[in-house]
């Protein structure tokens, strides 16, 4: 019985789905964006060039171009810069980043919430 019951309803998605594009297909702006699509694959067909080379093209005449990369694109935050200074030996640590050599010592020898203390704002 379940087979059925799956079967009804996949029929009965993939109608609303047919009802659906078939509803997309006779959006004017669809058919003008489709068009294009056409026109430019056969124009790559014509002069035997990939979609890299035509992006290629358009980066070269206006970098904002979508393979055009700027210097924050791709890039995170930096970290802040955190600062911990050992009270018994007075040494100050500076780092980005939690696995300082420095600091894996401290911790090893003082225990992780002690040197965490030590940071300094």
């Amino acid at each position: 019985m379940a087979n059925i019951n799956d079967y009804y309803q996949k029929k009965q998605l993939l109608e609303k789905l047919s009802e659906e594009l078939n509803k997309m297909e006779q959006d004017q702006a669809l058919k003008k964006a489709l068009e294009f699509e056409d026109k430019v694959k056969a124009l790559m067909d014509e002069y035997n060039k990939a979609p890299k080379d035509v992006l290629q093209i358009l980066t070269a005449i206006d970098p904002s171009v979508g393979g055009a990369r700027t210097e924050t694109t791709g890039t995170r935050a930096r970290r802040p810069m955190k600062t911990y200074k050992n009270p018994h030996t007075g040494e100050v640590v500076k780092t980005r980043g939690g696995n300082h050599k420095t600091l894996n010592q401290w911790r090893d020898k003082y225990g992780k919430e002690a040197v965490q203390s030590w940071q300094e704002n």
